[in-house]
């Protein structure tokens, strides 16, 4: 079974491969969307996806590239993100003037780094990926803020340790896959639709939500590219009963312009 990530060994996408998985061999992608590709072309069976970080909110991104894809959300996972800052042995945080990591983690450590004028921070494709730059060209003075296990994988001293602005860092990740299993135990959906342009449309369907006892754990707006001033709404959606669900699911049908389920899971509780 071949899973793709975003990133490579190390990454906080790998270790949710690893969390996951039993076993499977690891389709390593530097961006978002040659992930996504990778299932759509059949080159992993997988794909495990960011979509959101309780630091720095959605990733809006990821959301458009689910839906534009066509793929289906199987599952989630809930990460602890502890950041560390690690370059190569027998240096100090004085002798270090760049770090280098994705976007993501260097704005989830800016508190830290506001401490450290003199460092420069640079942006980069993957956590781990710049940590193993780092190992293979032996580079000193410059630091990158990854997982711990990269600091192994790639055999780098620690500086420091969860220099994340808020330590309870989590992010969640979903599981994707390209055809969609109709899966008989699931308590979670992620909903995706597209509303009249109106007073009182949002509302009406999350009143029938709420009737139809669906617990709302998530909404998201997106524009709609062709039509300015239209949105799409993506929401996430708990349960109980699987009956109720699709009683709700049949009339937005009705009451939506568009309407389409990203993914049918079991619900896993920070």
């Amino acid at each position: 079974m071949k899973v793709s990530i975003q990133g490579i060994k190390g990454s906080f996408h790998h270790m949710v491969a690893n969390h996951y998985f039993d076993s499977f061999e690891l389709n390593e992608c530097l961006t978002f969307e040659s992930l996504v590709k990778s299932v759509v072309n059949n080159e992993s069976e997988y794909g495990i996806m960011a979509i959101e970080n309780s630091i720095a909110g959605s990733i809006l991104p990821n959301y458009a590239l689910i839906d534009e894809y066509n793929l289906s959300i199987i599952g989630e996972y809930s990460l602890s993100i502890d950041h560390n800052l690690m370059c190569l042995p027998n240096q100090n945080i004085t002798e270090i003037k760049e770090v280098h990591s994705h976007p993501m983690a260097l704005l989830q450590c800016s508190k830290f780094f506001s401490n450290y004028p003199h460092i420069k921070l640079i942006e980069t494709e993957d956590t781990a990926l710049y940590a193993k730059n780092i190992r293979d060209n032996k580079i000193s003075g410059v630091g990158a803020i990854a997982s711990l296990d990269a600091s192994k994988i790639y055999t780098l001293q620690i500086l420091e340790s969860s220099i994340q602005t808020i330590k309870n860092n989590k992010t969640r990740f979903v599981i994707l896959e390209k055809n969609k299993n109709n899966k008989m135990d699931y308590d979670k959906a992620a909903l995706k639709f597209i509303l009249d342009h109106k007073r009182g449309s949002l509302a009406t369907v999350l009143n029938m939500m709420s009737d139809c006892s669906l617990n709302l754990t998530k909404i998201q707006s997106l524009p709609v590219i062709q039509t300015p001033g239209k949105y799409a709404f993506f929401v996430d959606i708990t349960f109980k009963s699987i009956e109720n669900y699709q009683k709700a699911v049949k009339i937005i049908e009705l009451m939506a312009q568009e309407f389409k389920i990203l993914g049918e899971y079991k619900y896993q509780k920070s």
